[in-house]
């Protein structure tokens, strides 16, 4: 059986994991010595691990990597959309954890690259290169896939659960089954070097949502303005459809 680690094995890598686990090995790393035992219970074979904001001249290649036929960094390594965060020494770390791995890598990124104005997004309009929290990681292993996620919504993460402001305001959003689907995909076919907008591709807004979530009718319009994020490429280039294209049934 293939191998197959998850750096950051948190809400969403823990989602991937329970998705590849009858196809793959999986090899998950924590911050976290209670989730050790957890994670061998369900057939894991963990590493704790902590990647510190400073360099750690210490950090050592993962014992791991050279069986690995796959990675997956699903732990934060940019800060949010805006922020001015110092993130150096904390990629360090990675570079250094992973070594002179191979194989296919893939790299969790956000939309939030993408700047806050009333505009449909592709992936040309942000190359990777020119996003300082992507390109740290192509320039050290340029078979990275970059995904470029919406915001992480399913399961007991619904809208409807949260206090929310701008209901008029159109989403973005990705349900985690969408994200594995994608990972399985590019997983099969070898993918490599990739940037893909990972979003949901209808856009409702958020007052639509939540009145579904609620199963309350809705009778407003939905504007058609508004910073949207094209997920055209990977439905092109992966033949890919969506399990859950309408943000409106993500409870579904």
């Amino acid at each position: 059986m293939k191998k197959i680690g998850i750096i950051g094995c948190g809400w969403l890598g823990n989602h991937i994991a329970e998705h590849l686990s009858d196809q793959y090995e999986i090899f998950p790393t924590t911050t976290s010595v209670s989730k050790i035992q957890e994670f061998k219970s369900k057939g894991y074979f963990p590493t704790l691990v902590s990647f510190p904001d400073e360099a750690d001249a210490e950090m050592k290649q993962w014992s791991v990597v050279s069986i690995l036929d796959a990675v997956i960094i699903a732990v934060p390594f940019s800060g949010l959309r805006g922020s001015q965060i110092p993130m150096t020494g904390k990629r360090e770390n990675l570079i250094r954890f992973l070594g002179d791995f191979q194989g296919q890598i893939f790299y969790t990124s956000s939309t939030g690259v993408y700047p806050d104005i009333e505009k449909e997004f592709t992936e040309d309009d942000k190359p990777a290169s020119e996003v300082e929290s992507e390109s740290f990681i192509l320039e050290k292993f340029p078979q990275t896939n970059i995904l470029r996620l919406g915001g992480l919504m399913g399961g007991e993460r619904l809208l409807k659960n949260y206090t929310i402001s701008h209901l008029d305001q159109l989403v973005n959003h990705i349900h985690y089954a969408d994200i594995c689907l994608v990972i399985e995909k590019m997983l099969n076919n070898h993918s490599q070097s990739k940037v893909y907008n990972i979003v949901a591709p209808v856009h409702p807004n958020k007052e639509e949502i939540i009145n579904a979530q609620k199963s309350l009718p809705y009778s407003g319009e939905r504007t058609e303005k508004g910073r949207l994020i094209s997920s055209e490429k990977l439905i092109s280039e992966l033949d890919f459809e969506f399990r859950y294209p309408d943000p409106r049934y993500f409870h579904l």
